[in-house]
């Protein structure tokens, strides 16, 4: 018999989920927030386990589990909401039956809502630069705060990387020489991306002009540092994009949007999919293919405003 084939206490549980978030990240290669996410979802269902009796996961039958669901949608949970939680749940028991720590899978036949896909923010590629030119404008006065959105959102929109991949750059990931950026995606995959002569531009200028200035006598290695010299963070990066888009007069963009429009206007230059999958650092083509579904619908509404018989 495996030494997990018994049922477990209750005082087992901390450990079991222990192993498995260890399992998470070092096996499944999942990024530190998604590892939480999954482990708060389970604490949850046990919780919800233990008010109707329950004791222990394994003695968690697919009845429970499916009640479990249908309270998240009484409360009116987002579907992506409980899809990941359901998920999250097929995970830990699967991982737990294959492991020996149960004997069977309750979750084997559990069903939970599809996740509602919606097409990507997508800035039209003059919106686009024209985000881009005022960034420059901005800078061109030199104020260190300036300088750092503009190196900011030209490598967001020229690498299509995610903002928490570009505040975590340091100055050694970026080769101005070869123009590439070494970028540490989720499950610490590395990528290498290139970008063009106005991200270089306005990365040369940040270096030279407004990082010396903020980042004083700090040791820090990044390459975005705020005013007393620290890593610049994502709250900080959000707030600067939407400025700049209020100043540059185009559709209101989070930083996430101008990787959406990487992406698209990638697919929309000639780019096949398996080169914007490397860019994006996507771990399936599906990921990247909805983008081709933006091209698509952007071609229909043309389309429709413009055919006679449309």
């Amino acid at each position: 018999m495996h030494p997990y084939a018994q049922t477990p206490a209750r005082g087992d549980q901390p450990e079991v989920l222990a192993d498995f978030t260890t399992h998470l990240s070092a096996q499944r290669g999942l990024s530190a927030h998604t590892v939480r996410a999954y482990r708060s979802d389970l604490e949850q269902l046990l919780t919800f386990a233990r008010e109707r009796g329950v004791d222990s996961y394994a003695d968690i039958d697919l009845e429970l589990l499916r009640g479990w669901l249908a309270q998240m949608a009484a409360r009116q949970l987002s579907r992506s909401t409980v899809a990941r939680r359901g998920a999250a749940v097929r995970t830990f028991f699967d991982w737990a039956s294959r492991t020996g720590r149960m004997t069977e899978d309750p979750s084997a036949r559990l069903a939970s809502p599809r996740m509602h896909r919606t097409l990507p923010t997508v800035l039209a590629v003059n919106s686009a630069a024209a985000l881009m030119d005022a960034a420059r404008d901005i800078a061109e006065a030199g104020a260190p705060g300036d300088l750092r959105t503009w190196a900011c959102v030209e490598l967001l929109y020229a690498t299509g990387a995610r903002v928490g991949e570009i505040v975590e750059l340091d100055i050694a990931d970026v080769d101005l020489d070869e123009r590439t950026v070494r970028v540490i995606g989720k499950g610490d995959k590395e990528r290498v991306v290139p970008f063009g002569v106005p991200a270089a531009r306005a990365v040369e200028r940040w270096l030279a002009d407004g990082r010396p200035a903020l980042a004083g006598q700090s040791r820090t290695e990044a390459l975005l540092v705020g005013q007393r010299g620290q890593r610049w963070g994502q709250r900080q990066v959000r707030d600067a994009v939407h400025r700049l888009s209020a100043i540059a007069g185009v559709d209101d963009v989070a930083p996430h949007d101008l990787r959406h429009s990487a992406a698209t206007h990638l697919l929309q230059g000639g780019s096949d999919l398996r080169t914007v999958q490397e860019v994006l650092g996507h771990a399936t083509l599906a990921t990247t293919q909805r983008y081709t579904h933006v091209s698509a619908e952007r071609l229909r509404s043309s389309y429709q405003l413009a055919h006679p018989r449309a």
